[in-house]
């Protein structure tokens, strides 16, 4: 079974700055196999594509509304992928989840993911 834990949500103003956490976990779970990343959903809202981030971290997708603001990494030896959060602003407001697919290609496809997380909830102030 495996498991996908974010952390690192939380109140900020706009203009601030957070750093999201997902700690892979799973008996038969090979995590540097797997691309990783995050996909983001509203109150009222599709869910949608936010980062991801290939096995070994040498190719890396973003949304157009973060692209400049966000740093999406992985760390292979502990199991975890980040996201770094700038410039914060009140539109992105979501539930953070992570994800795991087994091919790259899949992204930004929520519906083709193989694993989630059950999400951290960001909330902007304006």
């Amino acid at each position: 079974q495996v498991q996908l834990v974010e952390s690192g949500g939380g109140l900020v103003q706009a203009g601030d700055s957070l750093r999201l956490s997902c700690a892979a976990s799973g008996r038969f779970f090979t995590f540097n196999t797997y691309a990783m990343g995050w996909f983001r959903q509203a109150p009222e809202k599709e869910r949608e594509f936010v980062a991801s981030i290939n096995w070994d971290g040498s190719n890396t997708r973003y949304a157009d509304s973060v692209k400049g603001r966000f740093t999406i990494s992985r760390d292979n030896a502990e199991n975890m992928v980040y996201l770094q959060m700038n410039s914060l602003k009140p539109e992105d407001t979501a539930v953070y989840y992570c994800a795991a697919s087994d091919s790259d290609y899949d992204f930004p496809y929520h519906r083709a993911m193989d694993f989630w997380g059950k999400g951290t909830l960001v909330t902007v102030s304006s």
